[in-house]
């Protein structure tokens, strides 16, 4: 128990601070393709890149101009740095991408404009080696944990607190509607119910454990144990 407090804790203190938006000082500081794409300059955009401007320069987070754009929601600025070249893939100084970073803001535009042009789900994101799956089932981003199974996300990959989706939308969630919508749209596509955390705990127990009687219906329907 004390190694599962442990976790949950680092879990809730972390994320916030793991994955850093610019600041305003940052976004003032900014010149070239930085500068462009926080404001969704398009035209400044095309301008730079034909002055063979690097598209995916680095600020001092590691974030390139297509990090800073889908930060925004600069979606027009994001398509053209893409069609110029950008890494849709990229990942910033916390190992984040454009799609878990879309997801974790529950910014369901960014999210398709993302997967739309060349953004995988299947990427092994976060300074906990997860996904973004993981971080909208976290979260109870339902729209987005719909949206990223469609797009072929690991359902059951495993991070390094020993947690897939499934549990994270358990341990991590309020039991509410929109965690439990992120646990059944898990379960309805195939999602393992029975792997346990690293206390042996299966997403069955977790969700006895913390009363959340409609989550323990889910499982109990699709045999979890």
């Amino acid at each position: 128990m004390k190694i599962f407090a442990a976790l949950l804790f680092l879990a809730l203190c972390l994320p916030a601070a793991a994955q850093v938006a610019p600041n305003a000082a940052e976004l003032a500081a900014y010149t070239g393709l930085h500068a462009a794409a926080a404001k969704g300059d398009v035209a400044e955009i095309g301008r730079l890149l034909k002055s063979s401007a690097a598209v995916d320069a680095r600020d001092g987070y590691a974030r390139t101009p297509l990090h800073v754009a889908i930060y925004r929601s600069q979606g027009p600025a994001a398509i053209a740095l893409i069609k110029g070249g950008a890494d849709a893939n990229a990942l910033e100084a916390q190992k984040y991408d454009i799609v878990t970073i879309a997801a974790v803001a529950d910014d369901v535009p960014m999210l398709k404009l993302a997967l739309e042009n060349g953004g995988s789900a299947k990427n092994i994101t976060s300074p906990y080696v997860g996904t973004a799956l993981i971080a909208a089932a976290h979260l109870g981003h339902d729209e987005v944990v719909r949206m990223l199974i469609a797009a072929q996300a690991p359902l059951d990959h495993v991070n390094n607190l020993g947690w897939t989706a499934l549990i994270e939308s358990i341990v991590l969630g309020d039991g509410g509607k929109r965690h439990t919508a992120s646990l059944e749209a898990l379960v309805k596509a195939g999602a393992n119910v029975n792997i346990a955390d690293r206390g042996g705990q299966t997403p069955l127990t977790l969700a006895k454990r913390r009363g959340y009687a409609e989550m323990v219906a889910i499982l109990e329907k699709a045999g979890a144990k």
